[in-house]
Formats: C-alpha cells, structure tokens, sequence
C-alpha cells in the first residue's frame, strides 16, 4: 500500500523548509519550495495530471545529471513534465522503501543550486 500523500508532503515540507531563508508558496496548484529572494528549489507533486506519481522535483545541474540519475536507478527518477526540459529531475516517493535521506540529499542539493552567493558564501546548509 502506498504512503499517506498527507504524511509524504509533511516529510518534504521538513526536509524543504529545514533549509536556511526558504518558504512554501503554491505554484501552479501544488508545493513548491522557494529561496526567500524567489527562486523555487523543489515541487511535490500528487497526482499530477491523473498521473498516480507522489513526487519530489528538483534541481539537477542539467540534462546531463539528469540523465544520469534517471539511467542510474529509474525506479526512482525520471523526466518531469514541464520542468525536465530544463534538467530537473523527479524523485518517486509514493513507495513504502523510500530512502529519506537520499530524499533530503536531492533536495538540499537543488537549494544549493539555486541558492545566492551570500547564503553560500555564509555556509550554505
């Protein structure tokens, strides 16, 4: 049986707003989790479209990494609509094994991508 979406987002929200300067804002009818000065570092997505997909997107540092992770473990990650054109990368997290601190990785490491100078400059995470 699939994980409660409910409970899967509370563990994004964590894992997204335990990061320095961020917030959560709708973006296009779902999560998405954003830098203060408004750069978006991560999505959760449930049923996107009709799709049955619970997912976390994030950054990669382009199609390349984005490739790699996808041919690497695609039970886990794929090409998301919309956003993949630009190299970011969905994390399936609607399965019982989900590997949490990978899943907290993936999304700390979007943040440092898309984070200002100053933050990194201050430590980043």
């Amino acid at each position: 049986m699939s994980p409660d979406p409910a409970a899967v987002l509370a563990k994004v929200r964590a894992l997204a707003l335990a990061l320095p300067e961020t917030t959560e804002r709708e973006s296009h009818g779902a999560p998405g989790f954003l830098i203060v000065d408004g750069k978006f570092f991560a999505y959760f997505w449930h049923d996107h479209h009709g799709d049955g997909e619970t997912v976390a997107i994030v950054k990669t540092t382009g199609v390349d990494e984005q490739a790699m992770l996808i041919e690497a473990d695609p039970e886990t990650y794929f090409r998301p609509a919309y956003l993949g054109a630009s190299g970011w990368v969905a994390m399936r997290l609607d399965r019982d094994d989900t590997d949490w601190d990978r899943v907290g990785d993936r999304i700390a490491i979007s943040w440092e991508l898309a984070a200002p100078r100053r933050l990194l400059e201050a430590g980043g995470r």
